[in-house]
């Protein structure tokens, strides 16, 4: 009889931790029809070896290689939707291949967007999720795509989100022949604010949303930079050229990184940080690897 308590047990975690048999293959994708959509890349990444871009579109720096090296392996599914005519929305759809618990997690972006939001969806492969990131149609983190362009202004509003949504949901189903038990959104800054439009204008895309910090009163932010900029920029010399912006970074992170006993390009508490930015004063001629004043 002491058996029954066993296999009761045992059962239970096969109910609640299942290994998802594949309806189809990560290569089949390629060919599954979305609407208004075209699949550039349906590919099976091995466990450690996937690496993020260096550079363009979700290049926004590189997690730790330990990390990289954790995640397991993925079905890795990439488009681009064209709701509009003006319209150009990347998004990537990883799936498990193995492991699945059974949930789908969308994440969002930050300022601008403009990037893939990769560090956020490996924590979200490495927890179990189907996870979901765009780049709200545009490229970089400038509102400049904006101008002329109502359409991709949409898209950056609301459209992109919840169309990845659909997109994502209906990939997760097809991969693994089941749709996903519960789907949630996870976002910050924009991220937050995305997913307060979400709940506004799609409440049934998601059964939980977290917004955290949501950036929403996007009038009174323009006119608090509008006020930080005349106060801290009176004169043209007062303004850093973006080209500048890597080595002072590179430079805040040489010398604060391991304040926290960790190497990993984030700074827990940045007010431990004494940075003294004439190191990178100019010896010889002003160019983007020094400081002229």
């Amino acid at each position: 009889m002491r058996a029954l308590p066993a296999i009761s047990i045992a059962v239970t975690i096969a109910i609640w931790n299942p290994t998802p048999v594949l309806a189809a293959t990560c290569e089949s994708l390629s060919s599954l029809a979305l609407p208004a959509a075209t699949i550039t890349l349906a590919q099976e990444v091995a466990a450690g070896s996937f690496e993020p871009p260096a550079s363009g579109r979700g290049g926004r720096g590189a997690p730790p290689s330990n990390v990289l090296k954790s995640l397991p392996a993925f079905c890795r599914l990439a488009a681009t939707l064209k709701p509009t005519s003006d319209s150009e929305i990347k998004i990537e759809v990883w799936l498990p291949s193995s492991g699945w618990n059974g949930k789908f997690q969308a994440v969002g972006n930050g300022g601008w967007t403009g990037s893939i939001a990769y560090p956020a969806m490996i924590e979200a492969l490495r927890r179990g999720y189907a996870t979901s990131s765009t780049d709200t149609g545009h490229e970089g983190g400038s509102a400049s795509f904006a101008l002329g362009h109502p359409e991709k202004l949409v898209d950056f509003g609301y459209r992109s989100v919840h169309d990845m949504t659909v997109a994502a949901k209906t990939v997760i189903s097809q991969f693994y022949g089941n749709a996903p038990r519960f789907s949630y959104w996870n976002g910050c800054s924009a991220g937050g604010r995305q997913g307060l439009k979400e709940a506004q204008r799609f409440p049934t895309d998601f059964d939980g949303i977290i917004a955290g910090a949501p950036a929403s009163d996007w009038t009174g932010r323009a006119a608090q930079s509008l006020r930080v900029s005349q106060a801290v920029h009176k004169e043209e010399d007062s303004y850093i050229p973006p080209a500048k912006y890597p080595i002072i970074r590179n430079a805040v992170l040489q010398a604060c990184d391991m304040l926290d006993g960790v190497k990993d390009g984030v700074l827990e508490d940045p007010t431990r940080c004494k940075f003294d930015p004439g190191v990178l004063a100019c010896k010889g001629a002003d160019d983007a690897s020094c400081l002229n004043s």
